[in-house]
């Protein structure tokens, strides 16, 4: 698996994470509820960046900002649900 530099962008109601790994960009989007929650609402990474643990790397982002920064989880979009139900460790990242 590579390794990614997960760049982050945060408006007044919207934030995505973000990486760039040879040219092709892959972001999960969130919503911003309240200080407290953020709604993980869709990750999108292109077929030329699958099976390089992009995806994944992209949550276990979101999962180290919410616990840094004391906010909780809604997972709405599947991608990020299914890996929070294979990762039980992350149950204090999530509102759910």
């Amino acid at each position: 698996m590579a390794d990614f530099d997960i760049q982050r962008e945060d408006g007044d109601t919207k934030g995505r994470l973000f990486l760039i790994h040879d040219g092709t960009e892959a972001e999960l989007t969130y919503s911003i509820l309240s200080p407290h929650t953020r709604i993980a609402d869709h990750t999108g990474v292109p077929d030329a960046l699958r099976g390089t643990g992009a995806g994944l790397a992209l949550v276990e982002r979101l999962v180290a900002d919410a616990r840094a920064e004391g906010w909780k989880i809604v997972p709405l979009c599947p991608f990020v649900n299914r890996q929070r139900a294979k990762h039980p460790e992350w149950a204090d990242a999530f509102n759910v």
